[in-house]
């Protein structure tokens, strides 16, 4: 089968789903290997954006979906989407942050790295379905356990969670304060013109959130 028939396939494919198509169905549809048809798909995407079209092809973890760019969203919510779009405050995204980056985290660990209840802005990102529930954990009480979704993927424009920006390196010292290590590694500091009494530390300390137990 010809390359851009292949291609005609997918686009067809992807329109009419609406949704996220598992490399899997593509694979069961196309009889390709996945190899070829990442390469295909990569092929298209470029072919999209060299010709300025108005949609895209974006991957999220295992699966393509054909969407519009989100350049142009401005354009086309007045006439289709009359949804309410989500308004995340500080602390949701602040505890989508840390689900994010601790998949199958519990509702009281979440609360012990903020310090604060996390009831109200775990039921508005469930909501909006930004997260879900992931099981049960083998912890005592055997807490519920979350993780984000696919459309907080899409959200964010990630294609999975490999992609979130890497977190600064950090330990507990002593005292249990938050030791955040080689934060200015990369800068270049003039040490000609610095007395080691004034040289930046490598290191940072942030107060510690307090602990359930007084741990």
């Amino acid at each position: 089968m010809e390359i851009e028939k292949i291609k005609s396939i997918i686009e067809a494919i992807l329109f009419a789903a609406g949704r996220i198509v598992k490399i899997s169905e593509l694979i069961l549809v196309l009889e390709k290997n996945e190899e070829e048809i990442h390469a295909i798909i990569k092929s298209m995407q470029e072919d999209y954006k060299a010709k300025n079209r108005g949609i895209e092809i974006i991957q999220v973890e295992d699966g393509y979906q054909l969407a519009t760019k989100k350049e142009l969203y401005e354009y086309i919510y007045p006439i289709l989407d009359k949804r309410t779009k989500p308004n995340l405050s500080t602390a949701a995204l602040e505890t989508l942050s840390i689900i994010a980056y601790n998949p199958r985290i519990t509702r009281a660990e979440i609360e012990a790295i903020r310090g604060v209840s996390a009831d109200a802005c775990v039921y508005k990102l469930l909501e909006y379905g930004l997260i879900e529930e992931a099981g049960k954990t083998d912890l005592p009480g055997k807490p519920m356990a979350y993780k984000t979704t696919d459309e907080f993927l899409k959200m964010f424009g990630y294609a999975s969670l490999k992609d979130l920006p890497e977190l600064p390196r950090y330990k507990l010292d002593s005292n249990q304060q938050i030791v955040i290590d080689d934060l200015v590694e990369n800068e270049n500091i003039d040490e000609t013109n610095e007395s080691e009494e004034t040289k930046p530390h490598s290191k940072t300390e942030a107060p510690m959130p307090e602990r359930e137990g007084g741990e």
